[in-house]
């Protein structure tokens, strides 16, 4: 197993933050007007195998499919992004056979928690590295957790600075032009959400909440998490929400299209979880997997749904990085409906 490089994404995950009431909903316009007014409790993870990177031939493709899986999964709000192995993969080699080159998984880790990372707080963080070489050819996501420097807004992501400590808490690094006191006192270089103060109230600490806040109180999105898994089973055992995936989503081309018929629905879910495949599908990974319970032809079984999100397609095959921005299109009108009141649901 290659040595992975995920850092904690956010040290704060781990702070028995109180839900505090909102001090400040002020933004700036345009981008927090187009966030969501209300609270988003439900989330999205997305699944998808790391051989997908094993068939881009240079450093600057490998990077390119990378950045645009962290565009489309910006852009439809997902929460999680799980990169999990496969058994045929691992037994061509991955990346061609060589051992120079790191293993597709890691590297597509790596650079999706570099794209995430706000800009002013990457150069602390992520130490220089190989991988990382061609990262300044992608587009930003320009995300919510990405703000200007001159940008007033709820919410910022932090690094706890090595500025001396206050009395009663710490200063962190947020991409404003001097370092902010916060409420908590906290080694430096931890990452941290931090609910910022009412412009108001002169010298108030910001206060560090945990990260899913800033969605659950204004409906923000916040960036996503990544997490690496050994095998497609390890998706859903290793599942970091209470009470697992409730609802979880194949795609193939052997899926149904219920989907388009009208009046179709998702049942209402706290989180989904949707699997794509790499080049010849998820048929093959689970059938090449010696432990899975089922065979290939019974993938279907696995999951509570197996959609075909792009029936009709005019090439004989679609790659993930493509199937992933169609898919994601497909289920984003599914998935909020699936969450409105009943009476909005009607509407």
């Amino acid at each position: 197993m290659p040595p992975t490089p995920l850092k904690k994404r956010r040290l704060s995950e781990r702070l028995d933050a109180q839900e505090p009431t909102l001090a400040s909903q002020d933004a700036s316009e345009g981008r927090t007007a187009a966030a969501a007014s209300e609270g988003r409790t439900w989330t999205v993870s997305l699944a998808l195998p790391g051989s997908i990177i094993d068939n881009a031939q240079t450093q600057e493709l490998r990077s390119s499919l990378v950045g645009q899986i962290a565009r489309a999964c910006t852009i439809f709000c997902v929460d999680e992004i799980v990169i999990f192995s496969s058994e045929d993969a691992a037994r061509q080699g991955g990346a061609g056979g060589s051992s120079r080159t790191t293993d597709g998984s890691v590297f597509m880790a790596r650079l999706l928690q570099y794209l995430e990372c706000p800009q002013y707080l990457r150069k602390s963080i992520f130490p220089m590295h190989p991988d990382l070489r061609c990262v300044g050819l992608l587009a930003p996501l320009d995300a919510f957790n990405h703000p200007r420097y001159n940008e007033q807004c709820p919410y910022r992501e932090g690094l706890i600075s090595d500025k001396p400590p206050r009395a009663q808490g710490s200063y962190a690094v947020v991409g404003l032009q001097k370092d902010i006191p916060v409420d908590r006192t906290l080694p430096a270089g931890t990452r941290v959400t931090v609910r910022m103060s009412d412009a108001a109230a002169k010298n108030a600490p910001g206060a560090i909440v945990p990260p899913r806040e800033p969605r659950e109180k204004l409906g923000l999105h916040w960036g996503y998490s990544v997490r690496m898994a050994k095998d497609l089973p390890a998706v859903w055992a290793e599942c970091p929400f209470s009470g697992g995936y409730d609802l979880s989503v194949g795609t193939s081309d052997k899926g149904d299209t219920r989907w388009s018929e009208p009046g179709y629905g998702l049942p209402a879910f706290k989180h989904m979880l949707v699997v794509f495949g790499g080049v010849e599908g998820l048929e093959p990974v689970v059938e090449a997997h010696p432990d899975m319970a089922v065979h290939g032809i019974d993938t279907p079984a696995l999951f509570d749904m197996y959609l075909n999100l792009c029936p009709g397609q005019g090439s004989r095959t679609i790659r993930t990085e493509e199937a992933v921005l169609v898919g994601l299109t497909v289920l984003q009108p599914h998935t909020r409906r699936a969450n409105q009141p009943k009476g909005e649901q009607a509407r």
